[in-house]
This record gives structure tokens, C-alpha cells and sequence, in this order.
């Protein structure tokens, strides 16, 4: 290596010398100046990695594995044209290695040149051949170019003759980028072709679509697509998918529908789509669903099990449309017997028995009954373990309605030990947490809540975690924990269903403790209360004392939520309603409720869907 003159010479030695007595030992041990000049460039020293590279022979400084690092160091002391001469001589004597052609297009753009930059991509691009198109798409992508790598994808197709090729890769690039357009006409395309790339490309979809505006753009493409294709059943199965994403259960049930004639499955789909309307309490279309089975396939597999949930979600619905109507309950009773009737009594319809029961424990008052209905589950020949000990569950209950909470804890226990480590079991534990909430032994409760918190059931989880933070928080400061003990006992007047005494409670309770941790958990739960009992104007009334207070920020969305609801399902002010799911939407984009919100809002609004 020549040096024109001796300071030259002398900062060379310098860097020798800086080099010998600077390298770290890990990088010795790797051995060769291709590992300390990469050192040099991972810790920004990069003259001194120049340098080294620049000791290289001729074909190391080219190889694959080391260029681009060489580059990079030239760039940083901002020598582009020194690497541009690197890269253009890298292309000359290894000119199968496309990649070099994407590394001088970046030298360009780094240099100010981003007409050159992109003369250079077009020429790596339209030179591609087949087999390069995969490598040369990720290494544009690694630098930043989506649109590059769609361009070079788009070019693997035209050279590969087939118009979905490269597909997956082309709809992972759209996704990554937030192109919502090309995404689904590229989604659309592929499933076309290829039904069997449905379960990816409504995984690629629910990672990318967030915006209503985009599941209303594919649902309108999706709705041409089924008329314009009747035959293409994905479409079909795609639209179902979507609508069920955005809790359309009205517009689901009708693919659902013309899904399961097509399949001849029974009412199966049909079945399965009530039941997911059942669990978000849409039980209009779940009625409608379940009505539609027990009607069009009366001999089918599935009558039975669409018999009792018909009956299952009328009972929801009697339950939570508040005040509950007695003869609305006396009569679900009544139907709970001809499917009884009907299907006998038998493993199958333990379920049936096991509501009514609770209907004439906690509605009706009459726990004898109740038990004895239970009692006929737990003695039934033939149930599963399963079945009875839910019964169990059911009975020890109604033992709690009964004040004898020393008989409901021997049933949840023998649940949770003979159901370790399973939903039911979980189940059994959180209800002996809460006895133990209602009791006042805070330290017992907590002890199972800690272990519930990691349940594999989310709900289970879920609301032990609330429970267990309203103990924390509650008793924190407060250590013997005296207004919680007197909240924990009308929570557990409200769990027997006598809401007068609850209501009474509370106000003692708000009362007694002014401005105590609990007052906006003891604010919301009147509010619910004075819903149940029909007094709509008190629930707004009491709930605007949350909305309407800063500090009760912790509960804000849900009392604004559920005044929404009162004003939608009650008071019946649709506009008002309206207006107030928005509000959820805008000033709580992070709620739980934000999803629900704007489905009743876009309905109230009138959109169609």
C-alpha cells in the first residue's frame, strides 16, 4: 500500500497502532480484521474500520458477507463516491449477485442523488430473474423500500406467468406498510385461486384492518364479489368472518345460513353462529338463529341442543331487561318443561334443569324447589362428573341465598378439588373467594385470587383481577378494612337479589364515608342497581356523579357506557344514545367498550350493514 506523503504515513501507523492496543478480546478471539473492522463499525469507529477493510485482499472486500459492512463505514465518513467505485467494481466481477445492484442504488440516495437512486432500482427490477426476485425483495425491504419490493414482486409475477404468485409476500409487505387497498384486492385474488389460503388471509386481516372505514370498504367488495360469484363459496365464508369481527350477527346469520344449505351441515353453522351472537348478547339473532334450526331440521343432530339454547338466551334476555317480569320468568319456566317434555330428563338436559333451578332460587324465592331440581342432577344415573359437579355449584349458591355459607364452601371446595387445574375448578374457587369477600376474610379471598389472576380462563382471570384490586386498593390505607367489609355485605345483598336492602346499604355506606376509595365504586353500583329496579332517571342521575368528576377517572367510561345503554334500551332516547356513544369513542379511544359502542352507534345512526 502506497502513501503519498509522510503524514499520511504517520496517521496509518497511528490507527496500527490504536488497533493493536484498542481491540477487544472477544473480537481477537474471532480472529482477522474483518471481525475487528466490523467491532469498529458496531461501536461507530468507523475510520479506523475503513482502514481495515481497506488491508483486505481485493475478492474479501467484494465477498457477500463483508461489502455491505465496507460500504457502510465509507458512508458514515461520507466517501460515496469512494464506495460507489467499491460497489460498481463488486458488480463487474460477480455480477450474479443482484443484491449489489440494490447496495448502490441506497449509495445514491445517501449521496443526495435520488434520481440516480431510482434508475438504479428500475435496473435491478426489470434484470431480475426468476429466482432472484425473493432475495431481492428482502433486501429492499431491509433497507426501507416497500415500494421497491412490491415492484420486484410484481416482476416475479409477470416472469412467473401467474397472477398470484408471490401473493403471501405481497400481502405480508401490504400489511406491514398500512396499505389497505392493494391488501385486500391482493387477499381477495389469492383466495380466489386457492380457498385453502383462507385461515392466512384472515389472520393477515385482523392484524391490519383497525379502521371502520376499512371493514366497511371489504365488506362492500366482499358482498359484490358473493352476488357477482355465487359459486366461489370462500367469499361466502370470508363475509361470515368479517361480520362476525364487527358483531353484525343480522348480516351473519344470512351467510350462515346460505353456508350451512350449501354444505347440507344441518343447521351446524347456523347453530354455531347463534351461539357466538348468544355470548356478545345480541339475542335477537341468536333467537333468530336457534329458531331457524329447531324449524328447518326438526330430525336434524342439532334440534336438541337448539331447543335448550332457544330457551337459554329468551332467559338472558328476561333477565338483563330490567325491572325482570315475574310472569316473564314463570313463563320461561313453562317452556323449560316442554323441553323436558319433549327430550326427557337425561345428561343432556341437565342444563334445563340447572336454570330453572336458579330461576326459582333467585327470581322466584323458592330455593326448595331449586334444590330439589339440582339434587335430581347430582343423583342422575349416568351424568358426567362434570355435569354434577356444576349442579353442585348451583346448589351451594342457593346454600349462600340461604345465609348457611359454611354448606356452600364444603361444595365449592369438593368442585375445585376434583376439578384441579380446569375451568369448572376455577370457577369453584373464585366463587369461595368471593364468599370469603362477602364474609370479610380479605387475607383468605386474596390467597385465591393471587392463583386465579393466571387462569387459563380470560373471564376467570378478569374478574378475579378486579376483585382483588378492589381489596388491594381498599385496604391499603384502611388496614382493617372496615368500609370494604360493609360494600363486601351489600355486594353480597345484591347477589341474593334483595336490592332494596342493597340500595339502602350503599346509602348508609356514602353516607358514613365521604369521599372514601370506594364512593365511585359504590356511585356505579347504585347506578346498576336503580337500573334493575326500573328507576331509569336515578341510574342516569347517580352515574353523571362519575362522568361528571375528574377524579373518578377509573370508572368514568364504564358509568358513560352504561348511561348510553339506559338511554338506548330504557329511557328509548335514541338520539341522546347516539350522542353518547360517541363521546365513549372519542374521549375513551382505549376503552373495552369502545368496539360495542360504535357498533350501536353506527346503528343508531342508521348505517347499513
Amino acid at each position: 500500500m502506497l502513501f503519498p506523503d509522510l503524514r499520511q504515513l504517520r496517521f496509518a501507523l497511528l490507527i496500527l497502532l490504536s488497533v493493536a492496543l484498542a481491540v477487544p478480546l472477544h473480537a481477537q478471539q474471532e480472529g482477522g480484521d474483518i471481525a475487528l473492522a466490523r467491532e469498529y463499525v458496531r461501536k461507530g469507529e468507523f475510520e479506523k474500520a475503513a482502514f481495515l477493510f481497506n488491508r483486505l485482499r481485493a475478492d474479501e472486500q467484494l465477498a457477500p458477507n463483508v461489502l455491505p459492512d465496507y460500504v457502510g463505514a465509507l458512508q458514515n465518513l461520507k466517501r460515496h463516491k469512494d464506495a460507489e467505485k467499491l460497489v460498481k467494481k463488486a458488480i463487474r466481477q460477480q455480477p450474479k449477485e443482484i443484491s449489489y445492484g440494490v447496495l448502490l442504488g441506497g449509495i445514491y440516495t445517501a449521496s443526495g442523488d435520488q434520481s440516480a437512486a431510482n434508475k438504479q432500482y428500475e435496473k435491478v427490477v426489470s434484470q431480475l430473474a426468476a429466482e432472484q426476485v425473493v432475495p431481492v425483495a428482502t433486501e429492499f425491504m431491509k433497507r426501507k423500500l416497500p415500494e421497491w419490493a412490491e415492484k420486484t414482486y410484481l416482476r416475479g409475477r409477470q416472469l412467473a406467468g401467474n397472477e398470484t404468485e408471490f401473493a403471501p409476500q405481497l400481502i405480508q409487505l401490504y400489511t406491514q406498510s398500512g396499505q389497505n387497498a392493494p391488501l385486500m384486492a391482493e387477499t381477495l385474488r389469492l383466495i380466489r385461486d386457492d380457498d385453502r389460503q383462507l385461515p392466512f388471509v384472515r389472520n393477515m386481516l385482523q392484524n391490519s384492518l383497525r379502521e371502520e372505514k376499512d371493514f366497511e370498504a371489504l365488506e362492500k367488495i366482499l358482498l359484490t364479489n358473493v352476488q357477482q360469484n355465487p359459486d366461489q363459496v370462500v367469499y361466502s365464508e370470508l363475509l361470515l368472518w368479517l361480520q362476525v369481527q364487527r358483531r353484525d350477527f343480522t348480516g351473519a346469520l344470512v351467510q350462515a345460513k346460505a353456508l350451512d344449505r350449501r354444505a347440507r351441515a344441518e343447521g351446524g353453522r347456523v347453530l354455531d353462529l347463534a351461539a357466538i351472537a348468544q355470548r356478545n348478547k345480541d339475542y335477537e339473532s341468536a333467537i333468530a338463529g336457534y329458531e331457524y334450526v329447531i324449524r328447518e331440521h326438526k330430525q336434524g343432530p342439532f334440534y336438541p341442543v337448539a331447543r335448550q339454547r332457544l330457551v337459554q338466551t329468551r332467559e338472558e334476555q328476561v333477565r338483563n331487561t330490567f325491572p325482570v317480569d315475574v310472569a316473564k320468568i314463570r313463563s320461561l319456566i313453562t317452556e323449560y318443561e316442554q323441553v323436558l317434555t319433549e327430550l326427557g330428563r337425561t345428561p343432556e338436559t341437565a342444563p334445563v334443569l340447572r336454570n330453572m333451578a336458579t330461576l326459582y332460587a333467585f327470581q322466584l324465592a323458592d330455593k326448595p324447589k331449586a334444590m330439589a331440581l339440582l339434587q335430581q342432577v347430582i343423583d342422575m344415573p349416568r351424568a358426567s362428573l362434570t355435569v354434577v359437579d356444576d349442579a353442585k355449584l348451583n346448589l351451594a349458591d342457593i346454600y349462600l341465598l340461604r345465609n348457611e355459607p359454611w354448606e356452600a364452601t364444603l361444595l365449592y371446595s369438593q368442585v375445585e378439588k376434583s376439578h384441579k387445574d380446569s375451568p369448572v375448578g376455577y370457577d369453584a374457587k373464585l366463587r369461595n373467594a368471593r364468599l370469603n369477600y362477602y364474609a370479610g376474610n380479605f387475607k383468605l379471598a386474596q390467597s385465591h385470587l393471587d392463583i386465579l389472576k393466571q387462569a387459563t380462563s380470560r373471564e376467570i382471570a378478569n374478574d378475579a383481577m378486579q376483585l382483588s384490586l378492589l381489596i388491594t386498593d381498599n385496604t391499603a390505607q384502611d388496614t382493617s378494612g372496615v368500609a370494604l367489609r360493609e360494600y363486601a355485605a351489600v355486594e353480597q345483598l345484591v347477589f341474593q337479589n334483595k336490592l332494596t336492602e342493597a340500595l339502602k346499604g350503599l346509602d348508609n355506606l356514602l353516607q358514613k364515608y365521604p369521599g372514601h376509595a370506594l364512593t365511585d365504586d359504590a356511585w356505579y353500583l347504585k347506578g346498576q342497581l336503580q337500573r334493575r329496579t326500573g328507576d331509569y332517571q336515578g341510574a342516569i342521575s347517580t352515574l353523571s356523579r362519575i362522568t361528571g368528576n375528574p377524579k373518578y377517572d377509573v370508572l368514568s367510561d364504564d358509568a358513560l357506557f352504561l348511561t348510553a345503554t339506559i338511554m338506548e334500551e330504557d329511557v328509548k332516547d335514541q338520539a341522546k344514545a347516539q350522542e353518547l356513544y360517541n363521546q365513549v369513542l372519542v374521549k375513551y379511544p382505549g376503552s373495552i367498550y369502545v368496539a360495542e359502542a360504535r357498533k350501536r352507534f353506527r346503528k343508531l345512526r342508521g348505517d347499513n350493514s
